[in-house]
């Protein structure tokens, strides 16, 4: 057994959220203990405890692990997380991201670990059928990744109900922005998320940015999305930890976004104002399947958590993403 003071298994924990969850929890008292196969997260990103390289299919690796730090609970991150990966190769999905939490489960039931938070995602509502979206609407996920997210949820209800299983599925909405202290940010290979490909246009690392839709239900004809500071997504966590310390045992799921839409024409307008330089971009036909408007309702979030973001300001999002761009772009 290792002497670490409050052990958190955090997996995935050197992926972009991972990475900045493990700094929040380092400043609240524990230690994270990064669980990760590095296939896309990145090691120079473990900074706030050590790092453990495996596979969640390799279950003996994972009891190992487990039984080496004795983990008080675990932060599931570790996933797949390209939807039009997903389309192209849902086996793949499928087995990583259900098979992987599975197999994740039966270890943290063999060594007798309850506590559970997970990486969720807006995704699994679908297309909504209104906005603002609260927790009990209609989950229908539109491609495997979100519908991956979804079985997992459903496995996570199984186990809390029969199994003694301490859970809760946190599910996100738009991650954006970087550490405030430059330290950890967003890289990731391929880059699909808008806020750093907007701004690797502004820098010529990146092609113009392609806006997908100028005619969307919406009052300028663009995208509406709820962006959540990545740091705000971090202290969420480490709530959420707590709470599973707390609760009797169960199921529980909160969204995390600000309430607060943004169309796509608006973060473009902001993004210039903040660097000073235009954002190179063209319009292009809407994408199939995307929603016109995805914004969280995050009430139950203050409520069961007392969790409200407090860095998700527009401007504030974009300043430190591109902090984080000048530093290492």
């Amino acid at each position: 057994m290792t002497d670490f003071i409050n052990p958190v298994l955090v997996t995935g924990g050197a992926g972009y959220i991972g990475s900045h969850t493990c700094k929040a929890l380092k400043a609240a008292g524990y230690t994270p203990v990064v669980y990760d196969n590095l296939c896309r997260g990145n090691a120079w990103s473990v900074q706030n405890g050590p790092l453990e390289v495996g596979d969640l299919m390799d279950g003996e690796r994972l009891r190992d692990v487990i039984r080496q730090y004795r983990p008080l609970g675990v932060i599931h991150f570790a996933a797949f997380a390209y939807v039009g990966e997903s389309m192209a190769d849902p086996l793949l999905y499928y087995r990583n991201n259900v098979g992987g939490t599975v197999s994740l489960l039966r270890a943290m039931q063999a060594e007798e670990v309850e506590r559970f938070v997970f990486s969720s995602t807006c995704a699994t509502y679908g297309t909504p059928e209104s906005n603002p979206i609260h927790e009990e609407m209609p989950q229908s996920p539109i491609n495997p990744y979100g519908q991956s997210k979804l079985m997992v949820e459903q496995v996570m209800k199984d186990c809390a109900a029969l199994t003694g299983l301490r859970a809760m599925a946190l599910r996100y909405f738009n991650a954006a922005g970087a550490d405030p202290e430059v330290a950890i940010g967003e890289a990731h290979d391929p880059e699909t998320h808008l806020i750093p490909l907007a701004l690797g246009a502004i820098k010529g690392i990146y092609k113009p940015l392609t806006v997908f839709g100028t005619d969307h239900d919406t009052p300028d004809g663009t995208c509406i999305r709820d962006y959540i500071h990545v740091a705000d997504l971090a202290s969420a966590h480490v709530m959420a930890l707590a709470h599973t310390g707390t609760s009797n045992g169960g199921f529980e799921a909160v969204n995390l976004g600000t309430g607060t839409g943004v169309s796509i024409k608006e973060l473009i307008e902001m993004a210039e104002e903040v660097t000073g330089r235009p954002v190179p971009h063209t319009y292009g036909p809407a994408r199939a399947g995307d929603p016109a408007a995805l914004v969280a309702d995050p009430a139950r979030a203050r409520d069961v958590l007392g969790w409200q973001a407090e860095q998700s300001d527009l401007r504030n999002i974009l300043s430190t993403a591109w902090a984080w761009m000048e530093k290492t772009a």
